[in-house]
């Protein structure tokens, strides 16, 4: 090995031992010996936290790995979940942990040096080494801001559910209006901006478009680049979400217009994501949508009608696909109406 390479490994042993601890055991047949855990069961859970296949020798398992097996098979013991229920829990948080992970990199690695590519990759040894430094020295401090924040995301994830609990709707799922926004002619911009450029649009209509949300009440379901779905148990809240958005992005130098497809009924919620003919519903209206528009379907026009602050433009009626002819409205602000100011939310009804 390359002195070089030593150095480097002495480098990434020693963040290993801060975050994670002292190397304790030579392998997978020590650590299930230990954690008094099946191999298999050891293998299954090591694969739901996101991790390869390690050899049975290999001595990559450290003191926070035992801990959390330990702890796994004590929730499997207690008699509280059993082992697929708890294969399934650490899969979520594995997947939330690693994309967290990624995204605080790639910050921190911006704040070292902004030329960093948007990724973080291709840094230099140097901006890589201090990034390390610097998210490994914030690890203890950043910790317990984690556990609030999955305790406070817990709560309103359990209030929403004692909230939906409803019969009548057991069968075809909670009822939510779902809005999908984009920005116009994106492709065009992603042809003329260089990675930094786009990096810097992406991530500036992320943050807007996310606290226009969560200021209304609503809930971002996901971002993909150009693209925002989110939901709200309020329809009237959610349609002043997508007005919101059309009348910010305007005002933006940096970002193109927005469009807005709105849509309110049933959905399927399944691993923190949303699914169903009112998605494909809302997701199609956005399709057919003009620069600066909001159209919204038959059911959240029914329900804006018999609110204030809205107009209501009947459009030709359409065949959307896969979904079938319908009649969207345009919405707009009446006379009157007005944008919520300061961020503060016109309705705060939970998601």
């Amino acid at each position: 090995m390359r002195q070089d390479d030593l150095v480097v490994q002495e480098f990434l042993d020693h963040i290993q031992e801060r975050l994670l601890g002292k190397p304790v055991a030579t392998g997978r047949d020590e650590v299930s010996q230990r954690a008094d855990l099946a191999l298999s069961s050891v293998t299954a859970f090591w694969h739901a936290l996101g991790f390869p296949t390690e050899h049975s020798d290999s001595g990559v398992f450290t003191e926070a790995d035992l801990v959390a097996l330990h702890r796994i098979v004590s929730l499997i013991d207690d008699g509280g979940v059993d082992e697929q229920l708890a294969l399934g829990m650490t899969r979520a948080v594995a997947r939330t942990a690693d994309r967290l992970s990624v995204w605080q990199t790639q910050l921190v690695a911006e704040s070292v040096a902004p030329d960093v590519s948007p990724d973080g990759l291709g840094a230099d040894p140097q901006t890589a080494a201090e990034v390390a430094r610097r998210l490994t020295a914030a690890a203890d401090a950043f910790e317990p801001l984690l556990v609030y924040a999955w305790r406070r995301h817990l709560y309103a994830a359990l209030t929403r559910m004692v909230s939906d609990a409803d019969p009548a709707q057991a069968s075809s799922g909670p009822v939510r209006l779902v809005g999908f926004a984009d920005l116009v002619n994106f492709t065009s911009v992603v042809r003329r901006a260089t990675e930094r450029e786009l990096a810097v649009i992406v991530q500036r209509f992320e943050r807007l478009a996310s606290d226009i949300v969560t200021a209304h009440g609503g809930r971002v379901i996901k971002t993909v680049g150009d693209e925002i779905l989110f939901v709200n148990q309020d329809p009237v809240a959610g349609t002043a979400i997508a007005l919101d958005l059309v009348d910010t992005m305007a005002e933006e130098e940096v970002l193109p217009q927005v469009r807005v497809g709105l849509a309110y009924g049933p959905v399927l919620s399944r691993l923190g994501d949303v699914f169903g003919t009112t998605v494909n519903r809302a997701s199609r209206l956005t399709a057919v949508a003009g620069e600066g528009r909001v159209l919204a379907d038959e059911a959240l026009a029914a329900r804006l009608a018999q609110q204030s602050g809205f107009r209501l433009r009947t459009q030709r009626r359409r065949l959307l696909r896969g979904i079938g002819t319908h009649t969207p409205r345009e919405v707009t602000r009446s006379h009157g109406g007005r944008r919520s100011e300061g961020g503060g939310p016109l309705h705060t009804m939970g998601t």
